[in-house]
């Protein structure tokens, strides 16, 4: 039975962080970060380069394959000053991310605005230069304002233009807030993953960051299997636990997506080790059991989401291979080859693991959800964790050093 995590107090998952630790910028080479692997206890330290030869050799690795989007747009007012609109997620026409892409022409988008309170109303604009050298403009206004985000209406010319083209020419990348800085032609390079393919993301899966071409060939040769699933990271990702208990916390909902290729490679694989790299590759995993387990509880209505405690609630719990099998046969029923949900997932001590067995990740800011999925995975030892990275040099946060976690 699993314990119930929302009496947590977020105090207990918290340490002391100097600002020295926080990488500011990538190293030149992705896998020379360092790499603490953990592994049932024992902590040694390598570099990212040998994790081929750190891991089982019947391991799974599932990759999050989405991709960074130019979120960021800065327009100016008629009267010459400069709004920040940070793009967060789709409302009209589209709410789903591939097709809220692709739209031409006009669309409206959840919006964080910066140097907001100088934009009253009326339209503010940004011109900039297609891919093809062509001259276009931006135009934004400002719709509805609920909890600190703003509904903003774009539209642009030319408007044949995808609104994906109109980011990736006009956008800056998102970085993390807390590297307070503009971003640069190194991070457009360095804060995607080598492998990322689907547009969506406003902040990188960063435990993939250290994988390069190298790595990812040796791991091959090595026999070592992947596959991939994808989920696009949302600006939640950053946001602190404010609340005193876990209980007054609301997660955030980001989408996901997977193959049925994904769902048979691991009713194939398992109960070999499943590996995560990255917690939102984790936060996926374990996703895809809980919709599998709702679904068998009622296969009339499926609910395409997960939420926050659905697993400290849920009083049926089917083996893994059941709720894997569910979800396939539903895509097989169905006709489509991939499965589209919503998962706000919290996974945190007291957790049980259905899916992963280990993690691929670098180090999370304290008293964050994060941190506590980190816990959950390996209990209490998480500190000595923490501790040894601290005492020993290591760079923490999105373009910090990396960890492997096998319990």
């Amino acid at each position: 039975m699993n314990t119930d995590p929302r009496q947590l107090s977020i105090q207990d998952f918290t340490y002391h962080l100097p600002a020295g630790r926080i990488a500011p910028e990538p190293l030149p080479q992705r896998d020379q970060s360092r790499l603490l692997v953990y592994r049932q206890g024992t902590i040694t330290d390598q570099v990212f380069r040998q994790l081929p030869q750190e891991l089982p050799s019947d391991a799974l690795l599932i990759f999050n394959d989405t991709k960074v989007v130019r979120a960021r747009l800065f327009a100016q007012k008629p009267t010459g000053g400069l709004v920040e609109l940070f793009c967060l997620e789709p409302v009209a026409p589209h709410r789903a991310i591939e097709p809220a892409m692709q739209q031409t022409g006009a669309c409206v988008w959840k919006c964080l605005v910066g140097n907001g309170k100088r934009w009253k109303s009326g339209p503010v604009t940004l011109s900039f230069t297609t891919a093809d050298n062509q001259p276009a403009t931006l135009t934004a206004e400002r719709g509805e304002v609920a909890d600190g985000y703003s509904l903003v209406h774009f539209s642009w010319v030319p408007a044949s233009m995808p609104f994906a083209e109109v980011l990736r020419a006009a956008g800056h990348l998102p970085l993390p807030p807390y590297l307070n800085r503009t971003d640069t032609a190194v991070d457009a390079v360095r804060y995607q993953t080598v492998y990322a393919a689907q547009e969506g993301a406003v902040a990188a899966p960063t435990a993939g960051l250290h994988f390069s071409d190298e790595v990812l060939t040796e791991l091959a040769d090595r026999g070592i299997a992947s596959g991939r699933v994808t989920l696009h990271v949302g600006a939640g990702t950053f946001q602190p636990v404010k609340a005193g208990h876990m209980a007054d916390h609301a997660m955030h909902g980001e989408p996901i997506s997977v193959s049925a290729t994904l769902l048979r490679q691991l009713l194939a694989h398992l109960p070999r080790p499943v590996l995560a790299v990255g917690t939102t590759s984790l936060r996926t995993l374990e996703s895809l059991y809980w919709l599998g387990a709702a679904l068998l509880q009622d296969p009339t209505t499926p609910s395409w989401h997960v939420s926050q405690w659905q697993p400290y609630e849920q009083t049926t719990a089917p083996s893994t291979t059941e709720a894997l099998e569910a979800l396939l046969q539903h895509l097989q029923a169905t006709g489509a080859d991939i499965l589209h949900a919503t998962t706000q997932l919290l996974i945190a001590p007291g957790y049980h693991f259905r899916v992963a067995n280990g993690l691929i990740t670098n180090f999370h800011q304290p008293e964050s959800t994060l941190l506590l999925l980190v816990a959950a995975l390996i209990g209490p030892r998480w500190r000595d964790v923490y501790d040894h990275a601290l005492a020993h040099d290591y760079r923490f946060l999105s373009y910090g050093d990396s960890s492997l976690l096998l319990p």
